[in-house]
């Protein structure tokens, strides 16, 4: 089989570039989009947008666990579903992996949790240390997950390490199918796993990055934006293009078409002559920096 690099992406790559994922030049992702039942990826949609345009083509999405009994895996799982299906719109069969890196999760709220995640249609994925197994049973586990994922590094923590992992340190367990051999590829302190099975890539989103990933363009959608903080009004849909002006916190503007660029969303507002300028609503983090009406 081919290997395959797959990289992983939580709040802590916010910063990774296009530029930057075209130079890493990995074909698959998995992005973090939830924690416990309090926490959301603020910068998922973006990880998603930006690493697509960066050649990413498939797509997977995990959850950090915080559960310790089987009714919180549960509410867990729901909580997980459904913000990856208000993110990413995901499709049925998509793979859904179980973050366990915590002391003392019972195999059976792994299982529970894995289960919710098949009776909602998507693939279940499982994802642990080297160091943490012997706290699983892996054999009870295994008819619950279409994918194991296995965390294991030769070498030191933060040691740049790159695409061609030495497989005399590859992790000695059953059933694995994407071995994580680094938290810092080539350098970008992005974790790197790679493929040790066909069924690892099979089971990413074969239909290439989820909706919202795809070439920007203009929409055409008229309305109205209400600053919630001073914004400059700019010559062209670039951050660091000349300012036309600098508005105020309150102001309200009207536009006529939104881009979603693969950091920012964007307003066109039209002015005299046939010109533009053009303001931030959303940024890199995903944070609305005013109210769209």
């Amino acid at each position: 089989m081919a290997r395959e690099i797959v990289i992983d992406l939580a709040n802590y790559q916010a910063n990774l570039s296009v530029q930057d994922y075209k130079k890493i030049g990995a074909k698959y992702a998995i992005v973090k989009t939830s924690e416990n039942t309090n926490y959301v990826n603020e910068c998922a949609k973006a990880l998603v947008n930006r690493s697509a345009l960066g050649g990413v083509k498939g797509f997977a999405f995990y959850h950090f666990g915080r559960f310790h009994n089987d009714g919180d895996a549960v509410k867990e799982a729901k909580y997980f579903i459904k913000n990856a299906e208000k993110l990413f719109n995901v499709k049925k069969n998509t793979l859904l992996i179980l973050d366990a890196e915590i002391k003392d999760m019972p195999t059976s709220s792994v299982i529970t949790f894995l289960n919710e995640i098949r009776k909602a249609g998507y693939k279940s994925g499982f994802y642990t240390y080297k160091y943490l197994l012997d706290g699983f049973n892996l054999k009870k586990i295994k008819p619950y997950m279409d994918l194991f994922w296995l965390a294991a590094y030769p070498l030191a923590n933060g040691k740049a390490a790159n695409k061609n992992p030495d497989f005399n340190y590859f992790p000695s367990a059953d059933y694995v199918d994407l071995w994580q051999y680094t938290d810092n590829l080539l350098g970008y302190k992005v974790d790197g796993s790679i493929t040790v099975t066909d069924n690892a890539i099979n089971l990413f989103n074969p239909e290439g990055a989820p909706k919202g990933a795809n070439k920007s363009k203009w929409v055409k959608k008229s309305g109205t934006f209400t600053l919630a903080e001073d914004l400059h009004l700019h010559e062209s849909p670039h951050i660091d293009s000349p300012s036309i002006a600098l508005l105020k916190k309150g102001d309200v503007i009207k536009f006529d078409a939104t881009l979603q660029g693969p950091k920012r969303l964007w307003l066109r507002q039209p002015r005299a002559t046939s010109t533009y300028g053009y303001i931030v609503a959303r940024d890199k983090y995903d944070k609305p920096l005013g109210k769209i009406d």
